[in-house]
């Protein structure tokens, strides 16, 4: 990885043990930590990469007109659709249905009762008219009435085996090798990376740091109330059926506020989903980079924006051209798309 030779307050060897013990952390992105001659091999020479390349030298330059103080290098990051594939449905439906199917044999009443029926007939569509509310009430059977203990190690056994039905792959290995290098080449210059994500909080933590190299503490999503109890004597967190906070749209920023303290200095995002955002970081002051992925690439990956039921990219592509924002379109800037691809 290009790093450079002092960042401001650390010298060069903190520096690169910083990047060692972020490649550590993070099997799938270890190669890309430690490449020396190219920082972001799996990009194509473009606009996108000289922006990004040229923001982040700028604001680590010690002395430079846009020199940002190491703790105020805060970059975010939306997770689906951003850092790993959201097609054809977020991977957390997946994860749903599946605890869905789990639970129904000690569930007889779901096989009649909806949503449930029509998710274990394999019903989409009336799945789908059920909206946002059957969405929820999924959400709330399969998350809650357990405690965080536990459902983090139901987390953690179903992403240690569930595959992409399209690919076969592991839905870890669905992550994206150009955002993989770009979360390490700041990482090496003194950035903390954050994930900013509409999907659950806790469905994130058990395995953001193993794959992205991004520990729990610094991933924000949507949560449950949770509670405080003492079963049998044993100090418990429990999960209950009831939304605490839900951070899509306009609440990206303010869970970045909460969790954060600061406004980023660069956010990257794919979807309308993501525009507040992007919004509210590029309005701070000093040097900004508001970032898009866009998915333009129907071989590798697959294309869509505009009309897309999930991850629709419409009102904040219309922005992005007005306000300049940078655009990374996946067919032309990325050499490769998923990490399991070969270099």
């Amino acid at each position: 990885m290009q790093a450079p030779t002092r960042v401001a307050g650390r010298p060069a060897s903190t520096t690169r043990r910083a990047v060692l013990a972020w490649a550590a952390t993070a099997p799938v992105a270890r190669a890309f930590a430690q490449t020396a001659a190219d920082p972001l091999p799996s990009w194509h020479d473009g606009p996108a990469r000289a922006r990004i390349l040229a923001f982040v030298e700028s604001v680590t330059r010690s002395g430079g007109p846009e020199f940002v103080p190491p703790p105020a290098r805060v970059a975010v990051f939306d997770n689906d659709g951003t850092l790993w594939a959201e097609q054809p449905v977020y991977v957390q439906a997946f994860f749903i249905a599946d605890r869905v199917r789990a639970m129904a044999a000690t569930r007889p009443e779901w096989k009649t009762t909806e949503p449930y029926a029509s998710l274990l007939r394999g019903d989409l569509r009336a799945l789908a008219a059920g909206g946002e509310k059957a969405l929820a009430q999924l959400a709330m059977a399969t998350h809650a009435g357990m405690s965080a203990d536990a459902f983090s190690r139901i987390v953690e056994d179903w992403i240690a085996t569930a595959r992409h039905p399209k690919t076969g792959r592991l839905f870890t290995e669905m992550v994206y090798a150009p955002m993989l290098e770009l979360i390490g080449h700041l990482h090496g210059h003194g950035f903390s990376c954050w994930i900013v994500s509409g999907g659950g909080i806790e469905f994130m933590r058990p395995w953001t740091e193993r794959i992205y190299g991004i520990p729990p503490e610094r991933v924000i999503g949507s949560s449950v109330k949770t509670r405080y109890e003492l079963r049998g004597g044993v100090p418990t967190l429990m999960r209950l059926p009831e939304v605490d906070f839900v951070d899509d749209k306009a609440g990206k920023p303010v869970g970045i506020q909460r969790h954060v303290g600061r406004r980023p200095i660069a956010a990257f995002g794919n979807s309308d989903g993501d525009l507040q955002m992007l919004q509210w970081t590029a309005a701070g002051p000093g040097p900004r980079l508001a970032a898009i992925v866009r998915h333009t690439d129907a071989q590798r990956e697959w294309a869509y924006d505009r009309a897309s039921k999930i991850g629709r990219l419409d009102r904040a592509l219309d922005e992005a051209g007005t306000r300049g924002w940078t655009v990374i379109d996946m067919q032309r800037d990325w050499r490769r798309v998923f990490a399991f691809e070969p270099r």
